[in-house]
């Protein structure tokens, strides 16, 4: 392979290697007097062969014995390997910054006639995106104009086909509805008491469900502040088809399955675990009576928890029950622990990090609660052992993900981020007769930090969205 701006010599006549020295001899002999021709005739053959000085990045390929006239003879090379390399890692991270892949269980679900998309999403409050600017600090004024956001949140909602809707921070009800409803989504709203000016909302597909109950929690009422939650039953409308087959059989209708959705969003104040596991306790409590009440239907949660997997209050989900005076109730949710572990996002303590779920407290310490702590947290004064009796499953745990993502327990690593925190407080919790088919991945840790935080050009909120498709396990296992 020949570089530079030297022309290669034409084929000689004679095979002979001493008479092609010879002639080059001669050839450089004559060269002083042959100088100024050689050289206009060098830039006249370069000219037409398209080679130019400074040839960098171009090779050229020696000649094959038979040349189509139509043949480019030059292979123009962009760049060195290393380059090439180091070009496809920043398109690469590039990419993973925006895209999120779904993950399917490695079960066949193929058969199943009744699957749905539940997404839950924190979308960011308008109100609490101006009143806490510090948060967002590296945060482009634009990315947090509301006018945009809902446009990104409305086509990012598009792209998943989904069922269900849990929003929380949800401070411009009107606009997501008139924005859904095109769609075929209908939804309700519950805002908070007091000075806050956000809520909960759940909005569903019209023609997948009919609404048959909905009910609202107002903590305050039970002096837990001025979160809310809510609880809905839906009813899957039967298909037409099967309606019309099972009418001209001689069997008996089949019953509608119908579910119940909950929505939540648990008190922020780390300080305050007391009121925060009296929250989730009391939406507990009522979600597992109504699905009593309805005919012990599934059950499915969604909702911004404040609380990461390695929390107490995380351990109540998933045990179903907790001791708190092994506890601080400064500690309840993990955040504060967590904030302090990965302090700056540079994850000093990574492994920490990555423990994932709850694991069992070592020491076997006793911290001192008040009795009106206590009837906070447990619903009775004195009682320091809470329980509750939904047996629940986390979704993202149900489909194995990658480690670049999820933890060692298969929760993801974080769920949002901006200028004080980085984490998982998100999750969507189903009972046993729902199974996970596929769940979509969050964003990679390093692809966040180099964001800067969240909302971004791509992303509508400082939180990103959990969706999963559940099945029910009796179609799955054909009990039906």
């Amino acid at each position: 392979m020949t570089r530079g701006h030297h022309q290669k010599p034409p084929p000689e006549p004679s095979n002979s290697r001493v008479a092609n020295q010879t002639k080059r001899k001669h050839r450089h002999d004559d060269a002083e007097e042959s100088h100024c021709s050689d050289k206009n005739s060098n830039r006249t053959k370069n000219r037409r062969s398209g080679i130019v000085s400074g040839l960098e990045t171009q090779t050229l390929i020696p000649d094959s014995p038979r040349i189509s006239p139509n043949c480019n003879r030059f292979d123009h090379l962009s760049s060195s390997p290393r380059k090439r390399r180091k070009k496809r890692v920043r398109n690469s991270r590039a990419t993973e910054g925006t895209y999120r892949k779904w993950v399917s269980s490695s079960c066949d679900f193929s058969d199943c006639k009744d699957k749905l998309v539940i997404v839950s999403y924190n979308i960011l409050g308008v109100n609490n995106a101006s009143n806490h600017p510090d948060l967002y600090c590296k945060v482009p004024p634009e990315f947090l104009e509301w006018d945009q956001r809902k446009i990104l949140i409305h086509e990012e909602i598009n792209n998943y086909n989904a069922s269900i809707l849990c929003f929380q921070e949800v401070d411009r009800f009107e606009d997501l509805d008139d924005l859904f409803q095109t769609e075929g989504f209908v939804g309700v709203y519950k805002a908070r008491t007091g000075e806050a000016c956000d809520g909960c909302a759940i909005f569903w597909k019209d023609k997948l469900f009919t609404l048959l109950h909905q009910e609202n929690i107002e903590f305050r009422s039970f002096g837990l502040r001025d979160n809310v939650a809510q609880l809905c039953v839906l009813e899957l409308i039967q298909n037409q088809s099967e309606s019309k087959y099972t009418q001209a059989s001689m069997s008996p209708p089949i019953r509608n399955r119908r579910l119940l959705v909950g929505n939540i969003h648990v008190l922020f104040n780390p300080n305050r675990g007391d009121i925060k596991l009296g929250q989730v306790r009391m939406f507990l409590e009522r979600a597992y009576k109504l699905s009593r009440q309805w005919g012990d239907i599934p059950v499915v949660i969604g909702g911004d928890l404040n609380s990461i997997p390695q929390s107490p209050i995380y351990q109540f989900l998933a045990s179903s029950e907790l001791d708190v005076q092994l506890y601080d109730r400064r500690k309840i949710s993990g955040q504060l622990e967590y904030a302090y572990q990965c302090r700056d996002f540079r994850f000093q303590n990574e492994n920490a990090a990555r423990r994932g779920a709850w694991m069992p407290n070592p020491k076997p310490l006793l911290y001192r609660w008040s009795d009106e702590e206590l009837r906070l947290a447990t619903g009775i004064g004195g009682v320091t052992h809470v329980q509750h009796q939904l047996k629940l499953c986390s979704a993202y745990i149900g489909v194995p993900g990658s480690s670049r993502t999820r933890d060692n327990h298969g929760e993801p690593l974080a769920t949002s981020y901006h200028s004080k925190f980085m984490g998982r407080v998100d999750y969507i919790w189903h009972t046993e007769e729902l199974v996970p088919v596929r769940v979509l991945e969050t964003l990679p840790i390093n692809s966040l930090r180099r964001s800067g935080g969240l909302p971004s050009e791509k992303w509508g909120s400082d939180h990103l969205a959990l969706v999963c498709e559940l099945a029910f396990a009796d179609d799955v296992n054909g009990t039906e």
